[in-house]
């Protein structure tokens, strides 16, 4: 796992101790409302093992998710990653494409996080030589179209190519 640090913030693995908080954080409606084509939130102790777990799973030598942490404080925030994309299709499979991705609490909203922490992943993804990164959002996601537009990506377009779902599509690539 490589940990990545900000100005204000260290990018960090998850760990078992920090279930508390991911439940929180996914158990609102507000936060997990446009996560993937048929979002819900977290029910319980066990689902948010189950999504630490799977987490887990989607990470290999270069593709990580993190837990976002303020330095200052040692809270938690909430979570960047850079994984493959899913492919859409009978069954979601990774696609050869890299996603980038944030997700934070709602105490964190407005303050910087999602940019700052994803500006670390985009450095991070060129350092390991991956190149082009995409983001999805659901159409109706302006708040994360404009952190993507603070990261200098281009906006490409609809797409129904990932996730069994139509996004919005936006790349470092120019």
């Amino acid at each position: 796992m490589r940990s990545l640090i900000s100005p204000r913030l260290l990018l960090r693995e998850w760990e078992e101790k920090d279930v508390d908080f991911l439940l929180d954080m996914y158990s609102r409606w507000e936060v997990s409302r446009y996560l993937g084509a048929a979002p819900r939130v977290l029910d319980g102790p066990d689902d948010a093992v189950a999504t630490l777990t799977r987490w887990r799973n989607r990470q290999d030598d270069v593709h990580t998710i993190w837990a976002i942490q303020d330095r200052a404080t040692g809270h938690l925030l909430g979570t960047a990653l850079l994984v493959p994309l899913m492919a859409s299709g009978e069954e979601l499979t990774p696609a050869e494409e890299t996603e980038i991705g944030w997700h934070l609490h709602p105490n964190a909203w407005g303050k910087g996080y999602a940019t700052e922490a994803a500006n670390a992943v985009m450095a991070y993804a060129a350092r390991s030589g991956i190149s082009p990164v995409f983001a999805v959002t659901w159409p109706e996601n302006t708040a994360s179209q404009a952190v993507c537009r603070r990261l200098g990506m281009s906006h490409v377009g609809q797409t129904d190519r990932y996730y069994n779902m139509t996004c919005e599509l936006f790349t470092n690539q120019k």
